[in-house]
């Protein structure tokens, strides 16, 4: 699979969405390249700092704004840890992945 099809496509569903601000953009890249950095794994299991880093931000507490609102709005799927061990899970909804893991 072209490795960016699911950023084209995330592209393409925001072209219209006047809630998406450049910062979710960034940061769904960021988790998009920590995904293909860990073998195209679906889904991710990712610390905060891990995309802060990928991503150039330093607020945590933007990026964990921005990933909240990205799983409202229908194009990932968060599933907070709450340990600070074990690191979040992150669901992208892409054409190899059944629309039921969503």
């Amino acid at each position: 699979m072209d490795r960016l099809y699911c950023l084209s496509n995330f592209f393409e569903a925001i072209g219209t969405d006047a809630r998406i601000s450049i910062t979710h953009i960034g940061i769904y890249a960021a988790l998009l390249q920590y995904r293909i950095q860990n073998g195209f794994v679906n889904p991710i299991q990712v610390f905060s700092h891990e995309i802060l880093s990928i991503a150039k931000l330093s607020s945590a507490i933007t990026y964990h704004k921005c990933v909240r609102e990205l799983s409202e709005y229908g194009y990932i799927r968060y599933e907070p840890s709450f340990n600070k061990n074990r690191g979040s899970r992150i669901y992208f909804r892409d054409p190899c992945v059944s629309e039921d893991i969503l």
